[in-house]
């Protein structure tokens, strides 16, 4: 099987080395053309000058995969390259869009005749090594054609891969995942800042995080990360205290709205990561002068 891909970076270009270690055709495009040209000569990957070029390399049925950021750059690419493929041929979207966005995109693209597959894809960059996950959406007879590369990506055929239900299931699927992450991560934060706060017993985090990956109720992936992080350096000082949100959390808590269904802890850890991004600090100033204005509370200048 061939196909193409649209999108070498971090993820986009690992996936081209996984598709091609287990024998997969690759065209790959990508705005820099050193990562093209790199990834043809590393894996094999055909390289292409253009989409058009891309598109032009492959048989029939066309198997477009596009790894672009969410919003105006999928939609815009999209746009440009339905005039290029024809009835049959298929576009994977492997970005973390919005599950409206990639249902309403199915639809149009069914209207022409072309295949739509939405695949919730993580793994992140491990999944060169081990795999990605793929949650995807898209009619039987779409998923039967991408079955061959969803195993190749999958950490083992028979796993790690699902066609979970329509246009929109793969993306809504993975917009959840990302939004029980934010809550999973946000705990394990607060914990081991607790701990870390807790002079008197003078807790040496690197030793307990390793100790809860063996056993333990709370083991997972992002404890192991968080493990391995910790070996070396537990007081973080080089790292700024912002942690950036890239848009499924704060959709999946739309859709908790949407839905009335409370979701009060991947809420919390959403505004948690605002509250980090906060650089002005205006509502902790309001708050300081109210507790002066109603209690006396002293007020902490700002000035150094």
């Amino acid at each position: 099987m061939r196909l193409a891909m649209i999108g070498l970076g971090k993820m986009g270009g690992n996936m081209v080395r996984r598709l091609r270690r287990n024998g997969v055709e690759v065209v790959g495009y990508d705005r820099d053309a050193k990562v093209v040209a790199g990834l043809a000569t590393e894996v094999g990957m055909v390289a292409a000058t253009s989409v058009a070029d891309a598109v032009g390399k492959l048989s029939t049925p066309k198997v477009v995969w596009l790894m672009l950021p969410s919003g105006d750059p999928t939609e815009n690419q999209l746009k440009e390259l339905v005039p290029m493929l024809a009835k049959g041929d298929v576009v994977v979207d492997g970005g973390n869009s919005n599950y409206k966005d990639s249902q309403r995109r199915g639809a149009w693209l069914a209207d022409q005749g072309i295949g739509f597959m939405d695949a919730g894809t993580s793994g992140g960059v491990w999944g060169l090594d081990n795999g990605y996950c793929l949650m995807v959406g898209a009619t039987p007879e779409v998923a039967k054609i991408m079955e061959p590369v969803l195993k190749a990506l999958a950490p083992a055929p028979d796993r790690g891969w699902a066609h979970v239900g329509p246009v929109g299931a793969g993306h809504y699927s993975k917009m959840i995942h990302n939004g029980i992450e934010y809550g999973m991560m946000q705990a394990l934060a607060e914990g081991l800042d607790l701990l870390k706060g807790k002079q008197e017993f003078n807790y040496d985090l690197a030793q307990l995080t390793e100790l809860w990956r063996h056993s333990s109720v709370v083991r997972s992936w992002l404890l192991d990360l968080t493990a391995d992080g910790l070996k070396d350096d537990q007081e973080l000082a080089n790292i700024a205290p912002f942690v950036s949100d890239s848009g499924e959390g704060r959709w999946t808590v739309i859709d908790s709205i949407e839905q009335g269904i409370p979701a009060p802890v991947l809420t919390l850890a959403l505004q948690m990561r605002f509250a980090s991004q906060d650089k002005k600090g205006y509502s902790y100033r309001l708050l300081s002068m109210m507790r002066n204005a109603f209690g006396g509370h002293a007020i902490k200048s700002s000035q150094k």
